[in-house]
């Protein structure tokens, strides 16, 4: 009698997120999604799954990021996670497209 062995292969889910500065205009906040997407499409073996303009953040318009690697080794992970990073920076350069990051302003009364 044959003895198979089924293996279960491993994807890791990477959920992560990004805020954009609430000064981008509105054209440009409706290319971010196709931005992201593409920039993830195209690390092998990353498969895309989703992203949306999630929320109002205190200092930043934050979208949410889902995709796919079929590798659990996380030290693969984290190269991966480098990589779309990179690309999507490298496409927000050309489209002025400005990262938020925490800041105060403050008024004065002469």
């Amino acid at each position: 009698m044959p003895i198979f062995r089924i293996l279960r292969k491993w994807k890791r889910r990477i959920n992560f997120t990004i805020g954009i500065t609430y000064q981008t205009p509105n054209k440009k906040l409706e290319k971010i999604s196709a931005i992201i997407e593409k920039a993830i499409n195209s690390v092998k073996d990353c498969r895309f799954d989703r992203v949306a303009w999630k929320s109002f953040g205190d200092f930043s318009l934050n979208y949410d990021i889902v995709f796919f690697f079929p590798n659990n080794d996380y030290n693969e992970y984290l190269a991966v996670q480098e990589k779309i990073n990179l690309a999507i920076k490298k496409a927000f350069e050309p489209e002025k497209i400005d990262f938020a990051y925490p800041s105060q302003t403050i008024f004065l009364n002469k």
